[in-house]
């Protein structure tokens, strides 16, 4: 579906006069993050939305006007879709967007009240989307998938999709992984839509069908994306775009995709990062491919570290669908593996989804397991015929009684974070 960049365009270019009230709100904010980053280091996104936000949303609304705001959502894929994203739209003028996760309400602030460029482009946390679509009033919406994540707060993807379709009513573009039925659904409520085949390994979550609590049927092997209700209407369009291996498929096209990250669902990542800058901005699609080789690791995942006489792979995995991917990606290694494993904040404090992954595939490998709640993961792994031994301490204790050579670290999201936090900073 080819669809020209003027039937998107948003009020960029246009002059807006920011009212004094919002002035003093934004400079109050830029003070705020950049005292919290000298400070505390990080991006200081948070504190100074906070402050901004003081003010009310409409300070917010204020600040997105003039501007050209894309918003990418969903349970896996947001991060690095938003990272290619914004480098396939990165012609040499600056391409705005948050960093470091701050993905909620004050991030998305902070955000703007730091940033003067006109072309932002925003990850937004799944539950945050209908209070970013009604603040920012952005010109699309990149949708990658829905599943089951931090249980303790998201208790149902049925009740976030049905959020989405609210949401998404009258938003000029949404480009959407139409493979995943909980993202068709909210996405044909917009104006307007793209869908791009990415796949959706895990289907555990889309048997029951959003729109009527029937059946989502899967096709046959030959038919494997396809899906439709068995009792409503609700079925898997025809896809604009679609992968081919590591091929690029679409009206006329097909290009190949070089990553420097690795993993199919990445490719999936690059596919919709490509399609939004082709369709929602004109970049050709060439051009937008040589930019996305640009990019090595995105905050911090897959970045390559060394560690005395180990060379460390350091990766994410938060939930059954992201937690799939990744043993599919390890599966032809046979380097060690160190695996973190937290219930805090924004892991979800429910882990009962451990129980619903297979880790059988890392029989064989030697697994250190660390983290607060390491004891469950190593129940997980005993049940599924991996033996595996507990370490206390940072991750250089982990690495201590392992060979030189390779080592995939893998945690959730602040187990994640805190041993980056050590690799990088000795903390």
């Amino acid at each position: 579906m080819a669809l020209s960049r003027p039937a998107y365009a948003s009020a960029q270019g246009a002059s807006v006069r920011i009212s004094p009230r919002v002035t003093v709100a934004r400079y109050a904010a830029r003070a705020a993050a950049l005292l919290s980053r000298r400070l505390r280091g990080g991006s200081g996104l948070v504190i100074g939305g906070r402050v901004l936000l003081a003010g009310g949303p409409q300070v917010a609304t204020a600040l997105s006007e003039s501007r050209r705001i894309t918003l990418v959502s969903g349970t896996n894929g947001k991060t690095t879709t938003t990272a290619l994203t914004a480098a396939a739209l990165d012609d040499g003028r600056a391409v705005g967007t948050n960093r470091d996760g701050a993905n909620t309400s004050a991030g998305l602030a902070g955000t703007l009240a730091t940033t003067d460029v006109q072309r932002l482009v925003l990850e937004v946390d799944e539950g945050w989307l209908p209070w970013a679509v009604t603040v920012t009033s952005p010109a699309s919406v990149v949708l990658t998938n829905l599943s089951r994540d931090q249980l303790s707060r998201h208790h149902e993807v049925g009740a976030l999709a049905a959020t989405w379709r609210r949401c998404l009513a009258g938003v000029p573009l949404v480009v959407a992984n139409v493979d995943d039925p909980h993202v068709v659904w909210p996405a044909l409520t917009a104006r307007a839509q793209v869908w791009v085949s990415v796949g959706e390994r895990w289907t555990a979550d889309s048997l029951v069908c959003p729109a009527c609590g029937g059946h989502c049927r899967r096709g046959d092997r030959r038919q494997a994306r396809h899906w439709a209700c068995d009792s409503c209407g609700l079925h898997r369009p025809q896809p604009d775009w679609w992968l081919d291996g590591t091929t690029l498929c679409g009206p006329g096209v097909r290009l190949p995709i070089e990553l420097d990250l690795p993993g199919r669902f990445n490719l999936g990542n690059a596919a919709l990062a490509l399609v939004t800058a082709h369709v929602a901005d004109g970049v050709p699609l060439e051009e937008a491919a040589r930019r996305l080789t640009t990019v090595g690791s995105v905050a911090g995942r897959f970045e390559l570290l060394q560690r005395g006489p180990h060379t460390l792979r350091v990766m994410l995995a938060k939930n059954p669908a992201g937690w799939l991917e990744m043993l599919d990606l390890l599966a032809s290694d046979r380097h060690p593996v160190v695996l973190l494993f937290n219930a805090d904040g924004v892991d979800g404090r429910d882990p009962s989804w451990l129980y619903d992954v297979s880790f059988a595939g890392l029989a064989g490998r030697e697994v250190v397991v660390q983290g607060h709640r390491a004891a469950d993961l190593l129940v997980r792994l005993e049940l599924d015929g991996v033996p595996a031994r507990r370490v206390r301490g940072p991750v250089s204790a982990a690495l201590a009684g392992l060979p030189p050579g390779r080592v995939d670290v893998v945690g959730n999201y602040t187990a994640f974070r805190r041993a980056l936090g050590e690799l990088h900073h000795g903390r």
